[in-house]
């Protein structure tokens, strides 16, 4: 009996054993992955591109009340790049403008014609601050030649006679919210550019003229292509949205030399209003109103252009054409 219960007992030992085996806890392993998506940095960079395409046209057949026939084009871009980072800021912009017309009877004519750019690069103390320090670099002249129609054998312009070139430093007020930009330096070097020997002889847009011999009219000394000036320029930009649809924008330099009669004040001032029909149609209404004193009119008398004292010129635009943004 004694062997039957140590039996007994070790049966049920390695039973108990076994189901122990068979019964051990499972330990289960999951893995979790976590995808995180790391946004792609932001470029300083802003960039703005706009083309559009202004057309007016009015034709007249069997009109009794009489009128001419005319088309006129007008082909412009407007290009921005604007670097910001931290407290420091360079703003670039490119206009190009070039129209022409055309009327029954009567050569092709130019109604509009500008090249200009822009580079302004300032620095700030602080991030709040709307005050940068800036130094401003400015490039103008046009893509053809121009004329006192109808005289087209004489061009009174061409590319690069004349051109200006401004660089100075300064101050820039810029202020986001009231989209307004206001520059003021007291420094600026004007270049008065004029690179046409027939143009710079006459002494066009205030270059010193060639010198001639009182009897035979030889041109002993050829006038000079290029003028200098160092002066103070104030320039201001508006641009905001007035009216629902309607945006109006100013442009305005002031200039004076210092060392050429200070005072008389070169002023080149335009103004618009943009009204927005849709997001590719758009009609505009606006002026552009000019005043340098090296600048001399001409007056076309018995066939001969002469030289007058300086004008106030006005050029007024209004046209309605297609507008891309990109």
């Amino acid at each position: 009996m004694k062997l039957i219960r140590i039996f007994l007992i070790g049966c049920i030992a390695f039973k108990a054993i076994q189901s122990a085996a068979q019964t051990k806890d499972t330990i289960i392993t999951v893995e979790k992955k976590i995808i995180v998506k790391v946004p792609d940095s932001v470029s300083p960079w802003q960039r703005k591109n706009t083309i559009g395409f202004d057309l007016s046209e009015i034709a007249f057949v069997n009109w009794s009340a009489g009128g001419t026939s005319s088309v006129s084009g007008l082909l412009k871009g407007n290009f921005t790049r604007i670097y910001n980072k931290g407290n420091f800021k360079w703003g670039n912009e490119m206009i190009v403008r070039y129209g022409v017309n055309k009327q029954d009877g009567i050569e092709l004519r130019k109604t509009d014609d500008a090249f200009q750019f822009t580079s302004t690069a300032g620095y700030r103390r602080d991030s709040v601050s709307n005050w940068y320090h800036s130094a401003k670099f400015s490039f103008n002249t046009q893509f053809t030649n121009g004329y006192n129609y109808p005289n087209t054998e004489m061009p009174i312009s061409k590319p690069l006679a004349p051109a200006y070139t401004f660089l100075g430093v300064g101050a820039e007020y810029s202020n986001k919210e009231k989209k307004i930009n206001l520059y003021i330096s007291p420094l600026t070097l004007k270049n008065t550019m004029v690179l046409d020997q027939r143009l710079a002889d006459q002494g066009a847009f205030g270059v010193t003229k060639a010198i001639y011999d009182d009897v035979t009219g030889e041109r002993l000394k050829k006038g000079r292509q290029m003028k200098t000036e160092l002066g103070f320029l104030f320039t201001s930009h508006f641009k905001k949205e007035i009216f629902k649809n309607i945006t109006f924008e100013h442009r305005l330099n002031l200039y004076s030399d210092y060392l050429n009669h200070f005072g008389n004040i070169d002023v080149d001032w335009q103004a618009q209003l943009d009204l927005v029909v849709n997001q590719y149609v758009k009609a505009n209404i606006g002026f552009n109103l000019i005043y340098d004193d090296d600048i001399k009119g001409k007056e076309e008398k018995e066939g001969e252009q002469i030289t007058v004292g300086p004008k106030v010129q006005l050029k007024q635009v209004l046209g309605i054409g297609l507008v891309y943004n990109f």
